[in-house]
Formats: C-alpha cells, sequence, structure tokens
C-alpha cells in the first residue's frame, strides 16, 4: 500500500460549498467521497475521518452506489492488515473535472445560495 497523506478531519466543514449545490452527484455524500478518493485508494476507516458526519451505514451505502455505477472500485487484500480498498476507476477520475467545476460555481455564489435557503 503507497503511503498518502492522511484526510484532514475538516476536510469538508460546514462551510464547504458542496453542501449547497443545488444539484448532486449520485447521492447525497457521492461528491464528497469522490473528492477523497481522488489522491488515491482508501480504506473506509480513512474516509470515515473528514467523513465523521456520515454514518457507516450510510457510507457504505454511498461506496456501494458509486461502485454500481462504476466509478469506484473495491479491493479486498489477502493480507488483512490492508484489509479493503476503494478507489476511483476511470469513470470516476473524469467526474473530477465535472465536480471541481460544480465546487467552483458553489463558491462564486455561496451568498445567493444561502440566501435562497433562509428564504424556503
Amino acid at each position: 500500500m503507497t503511503r498518502r497523506q492522511p484526510l484532514p478531519p475538516d476536510m469538508f466543514d460546514e462551510l464547504c460549498p458542496s453542501s449547497l449545490l443545488p444539484f448532486r452527484f449520485g447521492d447525497k455524500w457521492a461528491a464528497l467521497v469522490i473528492r477523497c478518493l481522488e489522491d488515491g485508494p482508501r480504506r473506509f476507516s480513512e474516509l470515515r475521518v473528514p467523513l465523521h458526519r456520515v454514518t457507516p451505514k450510510v457510507l457504505t451505502q454511498s461506496l456501494r452506489g458509486l461502485e454500481r455505477g462504476g466509478l469506484v472500485s473495491r479491493t479486498v487484500h489477502a493480507d488483512p492488515k490492508l484489509g479493503v480498498e476503494y478507489a476511483l476507476t476511470q469513470l470516476g477520475r473524469s467526474m473530477l473535472e465535472p465536480l471541481d467545476s460544480a465546487c467552483a460555481w458553489a463558491a462564486e455564489h455561496w451568498d445567493e445560495l444561502l440566501d435562497a435557503r433562509d428564504r424556503s
């Protein structure tokens, strides 16, 4: 397993623009999972750090949905120390550019999105 920097616990704080997107990339958490896997494979426990607001059950459902959709692969290693890793497939990687654009759009329209949410 390649050593990567740990995912920061505050990667998706309350002020993350992705929480205001008026559209979804898959389920509610799919875009955040895709972002977590951007730099390479991760174990479930690694994903739980920045996604601490997601219950393990819902995270599992999201990962399964992404896997069914061909965006994420699941690898079970023979060595129990390595366990199971999730990684973006080539199709999943193709979502990074539109996801970047969507997040930039949300950041640009942050105030308008918050105002609209407050009005409803």
